[in-house]
């Protein structure tokens, strides 16, 4: 997942990026029209001896996603308490980084292409 990723299935007025940092840190934004029209900071984070996806920026307080599945290719997290998403997941496919949130009812598909 480290490296600068541009999201290639998106709506054509928009442009979303993601940047992960080698510390597992890392940014994910949209631009329309040169404008952010979203943004989030994005963390794993080990608490009480458990790893977790933190997602900071959308909700007034950071949202913690429970690991379930870590390998070097794909993770897996989620947050049963969350009305949306309930589950973030990532892998990487080929050249692209893909990613997909979901609740029970509903779910989004990413595509990224690796532009850094």
């Amino acid at each position: 997942m480290i490296g600068k990723w541009k999201r290639i299935n998106e709506d054509s007025t928009k442009t979303t990026y993601e940047i992960w940092n080698a510390n597992f840190s890392g940014i994910g934004y949209t631009l329309q029209n040169k404008d952010t029209v979203f943004k989030e900071i994005l963390n794993i984070i080990s608490s009480e001896g458990k790893q977790y996806f933190q997602v900071t920026g959308v909700n007034q307080e950071p949202t913690l996603f429970e690991i379930t599945k870590l390998t070097k290719d794909m993770l897996v997290c989620e947050n049963k308490k969350n009305e949306f998403p309930k589950e973030i997941s990532y892998w990487l496919e080929k050249d692209n980084l893909k990613a997909k949130v979901a609740n029970d009812d509903f779910s989004i598909d990413f595509v990224f292409e690796r532009i850094e």
